[in-house]
């Protein structure tokens, strides 16, 4: 997965076309939605604006992909397309912020993974060019509201570059929102005491080996300023190198780095390290964020709380702190959005909306649960001017529900990605429907 496929990647595809494995169809069979060619409105719905009130009995107007008008009793044009939305919700479609969907299509098929390189530091890797529109756990993701997602690399201390990419389209190019929204690394461990028996991470973590640990990302950092500095002297006189090209953006600060931290002790470490090299960090995982909340706070740095659905990281940690901190960070006034990463993968993005319903049962508000998965995770990633709200002037990817976007019996009735509406059609409706027929024969 570097500037071009993975020969990894290629084999697997080339496997699957010729029929050599035997789990399933190579691509989905929903096509990507046409261009909106008429304005459209959907009126007396329930308008979650998000980033505003929410209007009862509101319209909602869009043209061009864009969202042009939204309020109550909205006059539209002539050739508007017009839908009733009595009784229904509108909301801004939902924003997965880690995932590795498109790179991974079945976890415990090897050759169908394509989210990892080989060696430790590989930034110059691109999610968004390996990202395969086809996978078929994308239109079980938009078939839950899911309209956008962070998919990003993994594996080494830099994995590389993660994407924000809408849920809909023929190619990886038409479906990049973002290229370059982050770069992931994971975060070292510091001597951790064993996993108990029933999960949950070790308890106090030793002081020693901190720099031994980080020595790759220092060294890492030199290198990337003294390259920069020699290429802009003389630029012909030193080759171009891909890796520290690619690092350039996150050392000025461009970039931030989307880190995977999420004991106290990463967490610290962490943070010191952006302040050291003025880095912009976006933590991921923050397990133990309350045990630095102060620390945190003051630097300004973004949690994403990695799926709500998870054991404790610590032996001592209440039961529930995994569904609490989503509220905790939200009390002590730290930046965070929800993610569903867990152990299903790209296949559990579609349970995203429920991560954010455990964290509102445990002290989350409701209005916050929503934000937590559309505009503050388009905040975190720099993609709110274009989602994440329901404002004019943003594009307009938007779901219609019939209830409750929290609650699980809540179906998506409509979908527009950029004003295009989408196939709503997933794997998972169709067996319902074939086994559905063998029942009623």
């Amino acid at each position: 997965m570097k500037i071009k496929h993975s020969l990894k990647a290629s084999l697997t595809w080339a496997l699957l076309a010729s029929g050599l494995m035997t789990t399933g169809s190579i691509a989905s069979d929903q096509i990507p939605g046409a261009p909106q060619k008429r304005p459209i409105i959907i009126r007396n719905a329930t308008v979650h604006t998000v980033s505003g009130e929410t209007i009862q009995n509101g319209c909602v107007m869009f043209k061009d992909g864009k969202i042009t008008e939204i309020g109550v009793n909205l006059s539209f044009p002539g050739d508007a397309d017009v839908i009733e939305g009595k009784g229904q919700h509108v909301y801004p479609g939902l924003m997965e912020s880690y995932s590795s969907i498109g790179l991974v299509e079945i976890d415990s098929i090897r050759a169908s993974i394509d989210s990892t390189e080989i060696g430790n530091l590989n930034p110059n890797v691109r999610a968004a060019v390996a990202f395969n529109p086809d996978s078929e756990a994308i239109p079980v993701a938009r078939a839950n509201g899911v309209l956008t997602a962070v998919t990003a690399p993994n594996g080494g201390l830099i994995s590389g570059r993660a994407a924000v990419m809408v849920l809909d389209g023929w190619t990886w190019e038409s479906m990049t929102l973002l290229p370059d929204a982050a770069m992931a690394a994971t975060w070292p461990r510091f001597s951790a005491a064993p996993r108990g028996r029933r999960g949950g991470g070790g308890d106090a973590e030793a002081s020693g080996g901190e720099s031994d640990r980080l020595g790759p990302f220092h060294d890492l950092m030199r290198e990337v300023k003294a390259y920069s500095v020699a290429r802009t002297k003389a630029p012909k006189e030193h080759p171009i190198d891909l890796r520290f090209e690619s690092m350039i953006p996150v050392v000025e600060g461009k970039t931030p780095m989307l880190v995977q931290a999420n004991t106290t002790k990463q967490i610290q470490t962490a943070i010191a390290f952006a302040k050291q090299y003025n880095l912009k960090v976006i933590l991921m995982g923050g397990a133990d964020a309350m045990q630095c909340a102060n620390l945190i706070k003051e630097a300004k740095v973004p949690v994403v709380v990695a799926s709500v659905y998870r054991l404790p990281n610590r032996h001592d940690a209440a039961y529930d702190s995994a569904y609490t901190l989503p509220a905790q960070l939200q009390e002590a006034g730290i930046q965070f959005s929800i993610a569903s990463d867990g152990r299903f993968g790209a296949s559990g993005v579609r349970n995203l909306p429920y991560n954010a319903a455990t964290a509102a049962a445990y002290g989350l508000t409701e209005d916050q649960a929503v934000r937590s998965i559309t505009l503050s995770p388009a905040e975190i990633f720099g993609v709110a001017d274009r989602i994440g709200s329901l404002t004019v002037g943003k594009d307009a990817t938007l779901i219609v529900t019939d209830g409750n976007i929290l609650e699980t019996p809540t179906q998506i009735v409509k979908a527009y990605i950029q004003g295009r509406l989408v196939d709503l059609t997933s794997k998972h409706t169709q067996l319902n429907e074939k086994y559905k027929t063998k029942y009623s024969q």
